[in-house]
């Protein structure tokens, strides 16, 4: 296990674990745990036997209840943060990451915590999760992709309502929109989301790459060159070895 001050980040064989660890600000998002995330996020993606990763947050009440405002006005100039943001892209790296990646999601999953979920390939929430986006009641807009992932993940009209009204939604809701894949019991979700990952890890971690790389470039072209696309991917995997 791997020291960090925000987060807990665990190795056990090809399965990875990010737990965000500040519990008494439900797991509020801020500077040191962007940069936390980056490093064990790089760590994982530099790791060639890790072939899944599993994103958690500690304590009862939240995976994540949004960015830390506590910062806000404490940060340096807008140049300075664009430019260390543009370094230390916690989202983009966690998008890219060719292995599945689940997030396993209970109490608040608010702002920038519902946008962690978002970059993850499968969500699956607990009873008590109750997912949101503030961001326009507090007079900005996401910032960290939420924009672009919610519709794609929960189609255009509910992804506006979230957006535009910041109506926040319980897990019914969610699974009823496609957000999370399943709704179990609080006291069952690591159990579940662990099962999942077992379950990842029987398959051919090329052949799960290829997917998610058919599926992400594919979402943006034409269903003929989508297409086309999958078909060079499986082809590609005919012949080769399963891992």
């Amino acid at each position: 296990m791997s020291s960090f001050e925000t987060i807990i980040y665990e190795v056990d064989g090809p399965l990875a674990r990010i737990t965000l660890n500040r519990p008494r600000v439900l797991n509020a998002y801020n500077i040191q745990m962007r940069d936390d995330l980056y490093e064990a996020l790089t760590a994982v993606a530099d790791d060639p036997q890790i072939r899944a990763l599993l994103i958690a947050g500690a304590g009862d009440r939240a995976f994540c209840a949004g960015a830390d405002l506590t910062e806000f006005g404490t940060a340096p100039s807008q140049v300075i943060a664009r430019q260390v943001r543009w370094e230390r892209d916690v989202w983009g790296i966690l998008l890219s990451l060719p292995i599945p990646t689940i997030a396993a999601l209970h109490g608040y999953v608010l702002g920038s915590g519902m946008e962690i979920a978002l970059c993850c390939d499968l969500r699956i929430a607990s009873e008590d999760a109750i997912l949101g986006l503030p961001e326009a009641s507090l007079g900005f807009i996401p910032a960290a992709g939420a924009t672009q992932t919610l519709p794609r993940a929960a189609g255009l009209s509910q992804a506006l309502h979230m957006l535009l009204t910041t109506q926040r939604i319980d897990a019914v809701q969610a699974l009823e929109t496609g957000l999370v894949i399943e709704v179990v019991p609080g006291k069952g979700l690591m159990k579940r989301c662990e099962a999942i990952a077992g379950d990842l890890l029987k398959s051919s971690p090329r052949a799960l790459a290829f997917a998610k790389e058919a599926m992400a470039r594919g979402l943006d072209l034409p269903l003929g060159e989508g297409l086309a696309l999958e078909g060079r991917l499986a082809e590609s995997l005919f012949g080769t070895s399963p891992t």
